[in-house]
């Protein structure tokens, strides 16, 4: 076997996933054979066996980070799961429960005790108790809150009052603040007395006495000024800030235009409140890219790989409802013209064509209109000039896929008529298909709705049915009266 050193990152948590699950099938195997053999001390070998099996599940658990048992709890079926869960020692359960998805950490969750949950949350920060307070009980929060000291419920309060969606709701409070006129050796002691930095700190907060920022002192600077300088000399006074109110999507745009490790959280007066860490944007950008491959598909939410049939049923039942919905649309379309698709029956092969081109079309407007809006690249000043510009290109592709389709039709059935319809259909089928794939994500973000929710659904279901609509409609008005 591959020594670990040689695999890749991947192969590696294949390999344990796979220890792990041989671990599982060899204890669900000798519980087996022990209850049937004989009766004399059963409950004793039992017990005996199930301590045994823990040790061996701790012990290859001890060795793992917790994001890589987050990884392999939520690639376990349940009952596997639950057994694997039990067996994490308690040091670990916290850090794992803020690695894995939101809907495996529902079922774990449930699976512990109120008593149990505060002990876990003892061992964690103020801002990753935030982090799990959404799916925590009532009563174990209420507990977690008087198990806290005055300082440490002040912290979570302070990030459990913003919306998830805010700044807010990703700060913690692992600063260090410096007044702006002690000297950069009175800095450098300060830091050693200090024993041990803050992770990703990268930077220095200067406040006043009402703890105002007033600048940022860089490590590198600390490092390379004299130690006699004063910090007021050294200080970066036009640094990147965030409103404790803002967007974190804005705020996650400006790590990666800037480069930013951390930044400083302020209120409306400019008082640092906390901190905003590369960490917190990685992780919001991972859960709006998971939520947004999921909602263009019309998932509602995050969906456990193994839950119940029926709470996966109901999760992706509403879209697919509309979908069915939107098929009968198509059908009842092509019903209309089934006289039309009798006496001319290329049209039938044809069809499908112009459908799933005018979808695609449709599909790669929509991807980047939500990307754009995301990114925050679409205002009230371009819009207009976007939406020209992506109409021009419409009518570009729809000449040029249009001609280039209508002339195979021709060599297919040596039918002018027909390659004319087929070129006229695909022309302006792209120009309907654009012009929704524009107007769907636009309009739901007008009116504050995330617009990349349902858009492909949407989208798909309208250019089919406007493609068949478009595409039979101009053959009974110009082939049929040959025939």
């Amino acid at each position: 076997m591959e020594s670990s050193e040689k695999l890749s990152p991947t192969q590696f948590l294949q390999q344990q996933l796979q220890d792990i699950v041989t671990l599982l099938e060899k204890q669900h195997l000798e519980k087996s054979l022990v209850e049937r053999g004989p009766v004399i001390k059963h409950d004793l070998v039992e017990t005996v066996l199930n301590k045994q099996q823990q040790t061996r599940l701790q012990e290859k658990f001890a060795l793992l980070h917790p994001a890589d048992i987050a990884y392999i709890l939520e690639s376990l079926p349940l009952d596997q799961r639950k057994i694997a869960w039990d067996a994490i020692k308690n040091d670990d359960d916290g850090h794992v429960l803020l690695e894995v998805s939101d809907a495996v950490r529902q079922t774990l969750i449930s699976s512990m005790e109120a008593e149990e949950i505060v002990s876990v949350a003892g061992k964690l920060n103020t801002d990753e108790i935030a982090d799990l307070a959404a799916d925590l009980p009532k009563r174990a929060m209420l507990k977690i809150l008087r198990s806290l000291n005055k300082k440490e419920r002040t912290h979570l309060n302070a990030i459990l009052a913003y919306q998830e969606n805010q700044v807010g709701s990703r700060m913690d409070f692992g600063m260090i603040t410096i007044r702006d006129d002690l000297t950069l050796k009175s800095v450098a002691a300060y830091i050693r007395k200090l024993g041990k930095l803050p992770r990703h700190t990268d930077k220095l907060f200067v406040v006043d006495q009402y703890d105002v920022v007033k600048g940022i002192l860089p490590l590198q600077r600390l490092l390379t000024h004299l130690p006699i300088q004063h910090v007021a000399d050294v200080m970066v006074t036009d640094f990147v800030r965030f409103q404790a109110a803002q967007d974190i999507a804005e705020a996650s745009r400006a790590f990666e235009r800037y480069d930013l490790i951390s930044a400083p959280v302020i209120d409306a007066q400019g008082r640092l409140q906390g901190r905003l860490c590369v960490d917190s944007i990685v992780d919001f950008i991972r859960d709006k890219t998971d939520e947004d491959m999921l909602s263009t598909v019309g998932v509602a939410e995050e969906e456990d790989l193994f839950s119940s049939v029926w709470k996966s049923a109901k999760n992706r039942w509403g879209w697919l409802l509309i979908n069915i919905a939107t098929a009968f649309v198509s059908t009842r379309i092509i019903g209309l013209f089934e006289d039309v698709i009798l006496q001319l029956v290329a049209l039938a092969s044809l069809m499908p064509i112009i459908a799933a081109t005018g979808g695609n079309t449709g599909n790669q407007t929509s991807i980047l209109i939500i990307r754009s809006l995301a990114l925050g690249q679409i205002t009230p000043g371009n819009k207009r000039r976007l939406i020209k510009k992506e109409l021009t290109l419409a009518a570009l592709n729809g000449t040029l896929i249009g001609l280039l389709v209508g002339f195979l039709v021709w060599l297919l059935y040596q039918d002018i008529a027909l390659a004319a319809v087929m070129a006229m259909a695909m022309f302006i089928n792209l120009i309907v298909a654009v012009t929704v794939g524009l107007a769907i994500p636009l309009l739901r973000y007008k009116f504050g709705k995330d617009p990349a929710i349902g858009t492909s659904v949407m989208l798909t279901s309208i250019t089919d049915s406007m493609g068949f609509f478009i595409f039979l409609g101009l053959a009974s008005l110009f082939l049929i009266h040959r025939h």
